[in-house]
């Protein structure tokens, strides 16, 4: 699946390089195509064959301006940048919601592909099997701050509180894939392994139950703000039922 924010470091780099260069423009669909091949960013080209065959399009041998590549590169990025985001948002298995709380997942080979929606310009949070309240419970919070997302893998230390693993001793296992804010609906997208090292994450078992606490917080960035809604229930991670 290709990384948003890997885009756009690629493309930042293409432009500066252009910028340098002054590389010819029919140059450049062939330096993308080889770019996102070699990096191995995408598992298919689909995305860019449409755009690639409008570069062909250009005059021969006439090169762009600065400007004009500013402006080519910014336009490029943007579309691929919905583009994947609109693949990657309908790649889910599974749905349910709760108390305004959206949890979308997949099981991807060894790891477990989760997407949380909920209507807070704050954060959105869910823990994993708790042994009590939410003492045990593996938990991933994260809020979108000025168009950057930010998580958090945590551990439930108490019946009521949760600590950072690597406070605890243990490792951060969750990997950003995607945050956005809008309209005042905050969406975190994530995955985290099976089974991992750690022992304050939880092994997942994903044909039997999984008991998961949803959560959001106020309109406010900040991890240390106490939940305005929050709920539990159990899923099967393999099938979606849920109950």
């Amino acid at each position: 699946m290709l990384n948003v924010i890997t885009v756009q470091i690629v493309f930042k780099l293409i432009y500066w390089e252009l910028l340098l260069n002054r590389i010819n423009l029919q140059n450049m669909s062939g330096m993308t195509f080889r770019t996102f091949s070699c990096l191995g960013l995408c598992d298919t080209m689909s995305p860019l064959n449409e755009v690639e065959i409008h570069i062909a399009l250009y005059p021969k041998g006439e090169i762009m301006n600065s400007k004009s590549i500013a402006s080519f590169i910014c336009a490029f990025c943007f579309l691929l940048t919905v583009t994947v985001s609109d693949v990657y948002a309908a790649d889910y298995d599974h749905e349910v919601k709760a108390k305004k709380i959206i949890f979308s997942w997949k099981i991807d080979g060894d790891v477990l592909a989760v997407k949380i929606s909920a209507k807070t310009k704050g954060w959105v949070g869910i823990g994993f099997n708790p042994s009590e309240k939410m003492k045990g419970a593996d938990f991933v919070l994260g809020y979108v701050k000025k168009g950057e997302a930010k998580i958090v893998d945590e551990f439930g230390s108490g019946k009521t509180k949760h600590s950072s693993d690597k406070k605890l001793g243990g490792t951060a296992d969750v990997t950003l894939v995607a945050g956005t804010e809008k309209d005042g609906v905050t969406t975190i997208e994530f995955t985290m392994p099976l089974k991992s090292a750690d022992k304050y994450d939880t092994v997942f078992d994903v044909n039997g139950d999984t008991v998961v606490l949803l959560a959001y917080g106020p309109d406010r960035d900040s991890f240390k703000t106490r939940h305005k809604a929050r709920t539990a229930l159990t899923v099967n991670l393999a099938t979606g039922a849920s109950k």
